[in-house]
């Protein structure tokens, strides 16, 4: 799966799990660049990329990621094993 497939998928799911219908993800973005995006939503983000892709991350990958960017390279590697 190509980079740029999944930052769209991780969009769709942005979307849904936040309720808000105009988020534009890109590898630079933040938490602090999308509002409702705290550590409650943060969990919730991390299970519904879970279920989509069908994979699972270790606490220690989640702690290193520093934008959207280091979140779809993770789940490109997963989905690469």
């Amino acid at each position: 799966m190509e980079h740029a497939d999944i930052l769209r998928d991780v969009n769709k799911i942005f979307i849904d799990v936040l309720d808000e219908g105009d988020i534009v993800l890109k590898d630079e973005t933040v938490a602090g660049d999308i509002e409702g995006w705290d550590s409650l939503n943060h969990i919730q983000l991390i299970v519904a990329i879970e279920k989509h892709f069908n994979i699972r991350f270790s606490a220690a990958e989640i702690q290193s990621w520093e934008n959207v960017g280091c979140v779809c390279e993770a789940i490109k590697q997963k989905l690469s094993k």
